[in-house]
């Protein structure tokens, strides 16, 4: 095999590996990428069990273990109870509310 087809499979490969994974500008890796997906996902999980929160107002975000929460929340106790999730869930460094109180 000589070298151009050599570099050829190495890209095509290399595109396959890392075409599923949409790293922002802001992510240095695709190991952040998957932590920050990880860390949304547990966000989420813990507010599907939650009796206060309501899962399906409050939208979650993650960027560099930022978690970001928006949507809307029926009091404060609800919006600082998912704050309160979102914080205790592992990797995470950061929350910031954007969650509109509308009862």
């Amino acid at each position: 095999m000589n070298i151009s087809k050599f570099l050829a499979a190495g890209l095509v490969a290399g595109s396959l590996v890392l075409g599923g994974c949409a790293v922002t500008r802001e992510q240095s890796t695709v190991g952040q990428y998957v932590d920050d997906a990880t860390i949304t996902t547990q966000v989420k999980a813990r507010f599907a069990e939650s009796p206060v929160v309501g899962a399906m107002s409050i939208n979650v975000e993650t960027l560099n273990g930022t978690v970001q929460l928006s949507g809307f929340a029926k009091s404060t106790t609800e919006s600082d109870t998912a704050v309160s999730i979102a914080r205790n869930v592992p990797n995470v460094k950061s929350v910031k509310n954007d969650i509109v109180i509308r009862p």
